[in-house]
């Protein structure tokens, strides 16, 4: 494994398309060399549920840049990586394609590494295998649904599991 990249999103509301925040995590040889935290302007509305969850509010955001913008500074990152990560990864990848979809850019293609996948492989004995289950049994520190520590804690995981051999 040379290099790779931890992405979480964090959204609005149910749409996969009101992402409000992003990190980015970039690894190269098993050793973070980036990371990135933006929040942005999802042009929607925020639910009161995922409000609870991540403690984005609508204030938070309404001079952040929108999505677009944001990710023309973000997407080099992905630049020759092997592959792209994320906890729950069909979430990310949802949110990535139908914010992408939205504003009329075309989604990268990478190839993907889920870590709750990498996490049922490597630690069957867990009770279950949310991030912050998998964090507790690591000791990896986790500001959970801020995007940024779950990229950095997905990140983790990967190194873990590379350690291991299974990538």
């Amino acid at each position: 494994m040379s290099s790779f990249v931890a992405i979480d999103f964090e959204t609005a509301n149910q749409r996969r398309d009101s992402a409000c925040a992003i990190g980015l995590v970039k690894v190269v040889d098993n050793k973070i060399v980036d990371q990135q935290y933006r929040l942005i302007n999802p042009q929607d509305s925020f639910s009161d549920i995922n409000i609870s969850i991540h403690g984005i509010n609508p204030e938070d955001v309404e001079n952040e840049p929108f999505f677009d913008q944001v990710w023309q500074e973000l997407e080099p990152m992905l630049d020759g990586v092997s592959f792209v990560a994320a906890h729950n990864m069909s979430f990310d990848k949802s949110v990535l394609r139908k914010t992408c979809e939205s504003y009329n850019i075309k989604c990268p293609a990478f190839k993907e590494v889920c870590t709750v996948n990498l996490s049922r492989q490597l630690y069957p004995e867990l009770i279950n295998h949310k991030l912050n289950t998998v964090c507790a049994h690591l000791n990896i520190k986790l500001d959970h649904h801020n995007a940024l520590s779950d990229a950095l804690a997905c990140a983790e995981i990967v190194i873990c599991a590379a350690k291991e051999g299974l990538i």
